[in-house]
């Protein structure tokens, strides 16, 4: 079955950075555009970034460009997510998903 499985969140100072990784397994993951959306205490879910099949292509919401970059390996069947210059704002449940699926999340918590 498909399986999504994120990791490398955590709790870091305003500034800071963290590499979030996601796990694919169930499916032919470099046949699919990938994306990460995160969904703040109370709101919700917006969308982040994806990435076209081959990773040659990627896209960004205006509250993250010039800070996160998305990226992937197809050998690994991993989805990761560079996130620098971190704010409190970015603070959220971050979510890799494919168009028929979403895994569980890892939780990025930006504060001093």
């Amino acid at each position: 079955q498909v399986q999504l499985v994120e990791s490398g969140g955590g709790l870091v100072q305003p500034g800071g950075s963290l590499r979030l990784s996601c796990a694919a397994s169930g499916f032919t993951f470099s046949s699919y555009v990938m994306k990460w959306v995160r969904q703040a205490p109370g709101k919700g879910l917006e969308w982040v970034s994806d990435i076209n099949k081959s990773g040659s292509s990627t896209r960004y919401s205006d509250s993250v460009k010039g800070r996160f970059t998305c990226s992937r390996d197809n050998a690994k069947n991993t989805l990761y997510l560079q996130m620098n210059s971190l704010k409190p704002e970015d603070t959220a449940v971050y979510y890799c998903a494919t168009p028929f699926s979403q895994g569980q999340g890892t939780q990025v918590t930006v504060s001093s």
